[in-house]
Formats: structure tokens, sequence, C-alpha cells
């Protein structure tokens, strides 16, 4: 099913391509400027997005082998992920049930257990209390009642999604809308796992924007890679998340059909398209993760998680490289050469530039933002945004996503 959409996609964007022309929303969307900067419109996104919906926080291959585990710091909450001898991978609030500590610190590895560095508590990999320290002394406590609080979590396509709510009654099938299977054909779960860059940045929606639209690349990055770029893309949805598309086969945009927009296969039968080359482009994943491909070292993506930060005007990002082969001798310098030019770009480029925007945007008198005809993504975005904040349940949440999931591809959108 991901190749037959993959060429319906792929035959989309080459006939764009030929004719020059491009889809575009039907209007002009007036975001309010205080989208970036109010903070309790940032605190409402904290509860009612990233504590509610599936993240995605993890590549399969940061998970590998027995007892491999990672902590993260994801808005405003402490999270473990593990994956025991069974081949499962969990998720667990990363706090200690006795007293609350930090279980595990900013860390990675193996490990098939977990002692509290306060009062000793031993936790097994997959969230039991094996002990309790001086137990004769403690008293008698139900071990099997406090185990860690463990969060659900979905592993597909070699991505890991967790929801910071243990509580949550989210359906996965329904967020994810097939386009978990989408991302299946690039194959992560067998792809390395190589490097991962994390940096700060401005507000997390002026931040994720950045990778939305191609529309300011000529620009903005007019000293690196924009000259050989298109300002122009397409976009296909799968609820609330997108895969964009340039539309640029003609004379001038070598730079972007290296990075492999079709150009390669478009006079080929679509019996000779290969699943590398159509899976080409930006693939986000709502809210706030954008999924790239790349070609320094070997065949690649960066994995962008732009995570919200402890006030309205910060972020994180985690720039994860993961990689079809890892990469060794010229083939690892050459990706790390790649790995080092991206974020260099990101930080003086797309986060400067967005520095600036918060910097001046709050007492410019501005009190909306008009988002143009070719900014569809942005557009979608900011919408999926308002409307997962005003969902008052997970129920609303389930009905909003299984509503959406019904169509796929560019919604009332008219070539121009």
């Amino acid at each position: 099913m991901s190749r037959e959409k993959l060429v319906e996609i792929a035959r989309h964007v080459i006939d764009h391509g030929k004719a020059g022309t491009m889809e575009q929303a039907d209007d002009i969307y007036r975001l309010p400027a205080s989208s970036y900067y109010d903070e309790a419109l940032f605190e409402k996104e904290l509860q009612g997005i990233f504590h509610r919906v599936p993240l995605l926080l993890a590549a399969s291959g940061e998970l590998a082998g027995d007892d491999a585990f990672k902590t993260m710091e994801v808005a405003g909450k402490s999270v473990l992920l593990t994956r025991g001898r069974d081949g499962q991978a969990r998720a667990f609030m990363n706090a200690c049930t006795h007293r609350g500590a930090t279980l595990v610190g900013a860390e990675c590895g193996n490990r098939n257990r977990f002692t509290c560095r306060y009062h000793g508590w031993t936790y097994a990999n997959d969230g039991r209390l094996l002990a309790i320290a001086a137990n004769d002394d403690y008293g008698d406590l139900d071990r099997s009642a406090y185990g860690l609080k463990e969060l659900p979590l979905r592993e597909s396509a070699g991505l890991i999604w967790v929801v910071l709510n243990a509580d949550s009654t989210i359906d996965f099938d329904a967020f994810l809308a097939g386009y978990d299977q989408m991302l299946a054909a690039f194959g992560f779960d067998q792809w390395d796992y190589v490097s991962t860059r994390t940096f700060a940045g401005p507000n997390w929606k002026i931040a994720y924007d950045g990778y939305l639209e191609y529309y300011h690349i000529p620009v903005l990055h007019n000293a690196t890679f924009g000259p050989d770029s298109t300002k122009r893309g397409l976009y296909y949805g799968w609820g609330p998340h997108q895969h964009i598309k340039a539309p640029a086969l003609q004379d001038g945009y070598a730079g972007t059909e290296v990075l492999g927009y079709l150009q390669d296969i478009a006079d080929k039968p679509e019996s000779e398209w290969d699943l590398e080359t159509m899976t080409y482009g930006v693939w986000t994943v709502f809210p706030c993760t954008s999924i790239a491909s790349f070609a320094g070292g070997g065949r690649g993506v960066m994995m962008s998680q732009i995570l919200p930060g402890a006030t309205v005007g910060e972020s994180v990002t985690n720039q994860v490289y993961l990689m079809e082969k890892a990469p060794v001798g010229d083939d690892l310098v050459e990706a790390n050469r790649q790995f080092d030019w991206f974020q260099e770009v990101v930080m003086t480029e797309d986060y400067a530039m967005g520095y600036s925007i918060q910097q001046s945007l709050p007492g410019s008198g501005i009190d909306h933002l008009p988002l143009g005809r070719n900014e569809l993504g942005n557009q979608r975005f900011h919408q999926w945004c308002a409307k997962v904040v005003a969902a008052q349940s997970d129920e609303d949440l389930n009905a909003l996503f299984r509503t959406a999931a019904q169509g796929v591809g560019i919604p009332n959108a008219s070539a121009g």
C-alpha cells in the first residue's frame, strides 16, 4: 500500500514539475501574532498538545541491543526509554516511586536495572520494583504496586511514539492515520543510529515553521544551499502529519534534484520507480518532528525534534541522525562533516532569524501574520495546533483524528 501511495504522489509531483505549477491553499490564513509569545497559550500547548498526543521520541535504532536505554527531557517531563531482552520497547516516567527523585541521569547505554541514588531502591528495565534498601527496617510494602509509572508507547516503522500521560486513552492508529505505514517504506527498523546533536532555539513554533515550507530557502539560505533550491512545495497530509515535496524538474534546481525530487525517474516506467527516490523530501510528524533525507557518507535522514523549552521563548532541538548503513572510514568523516554543516546552518541561519522574530514581534504592533496560499504546510500546522488545544478530552481528540484520517492528500487546494 505504501508503494502505491508513493507512486501516486510521485506522479502528482512530476506532473506539477513538468507543468511548472503547484498546489495552493484556498486563501491566506491570518495567524494571531501572539501565537508565538503568549505565555498562557504556551502553557495550554504544553498541556493540550505535548502532554496528550503521541510524540515521536526515538528511532528503534537508538535502543539497539538487549537492555538498551536512553533518557529524555520532554516538555517539562523526564522520560526513560528501555528495551528488554524480550525485544519490547517501554517508556516510563524517569522518577523513583519512593520520593520522586530522578532515577537515571542524562545518559544512554545498556543496563537491565536502575538504582536510585537517593535511598537505593532498584528497578528492572521493565519497570518492576526489584528491591527496597534496608527492607527489614523500612516496613512491609507491596512492591508490585510501586513499579515505575509506565507510559503508553507504540513502536512502528522503526520509530517509537510515547504519550506523556500514563492514563491516556489516545488511539494511536487514529493519530497516525496510516502515516507510519508510509514511513515504513524507509525500512528504519534496519537502519543504524549514528549521532545526536542538541542545541537551543527560539519559541518551538517559530523554530518549527522553517521545517514546514520551502518559501524561505532561496532567500534566507542564499549563502549556503538556497541558490540551488526551489521555493515551492507540495503537501500531502495524513491527519495532522505532512509529507513535503518540491515540484522542481526544470533547469536551475540541480541541488534539489540531487536530493531526490524525482528528476531521475520522471521518464522511466512506474514499475522502475525506486523507494529510495520516492521517499526523498521532508516528512513532518505532528507536533514537532521533521525527517529529512541526505546523502553525505551514505543514505541517511536527519530526524529533528523541536521540543518546547522552559519558557515560551525557548526550545530544544535534537538532530538525530540515522543511516541505512553505519558509516566507516571516509564515509564516517563525510557523514560527520554533513552533520556539522546541518547544525551550523540551522543555528546560524534558521534559528538566528527565529530569534530576531522573537525579539521584534511582541512590541511591533503587528496583531496577525498572513500565511500565504503557498504556505499551506504552515497553515495546516497552526490550524491543527489550535484544534488539538481546543479538544476537551482524549475522546474528543480521537474523534478529531479519526475524522481527519478519512482523507489523504492535499485538502481544498487548487493549482496555480
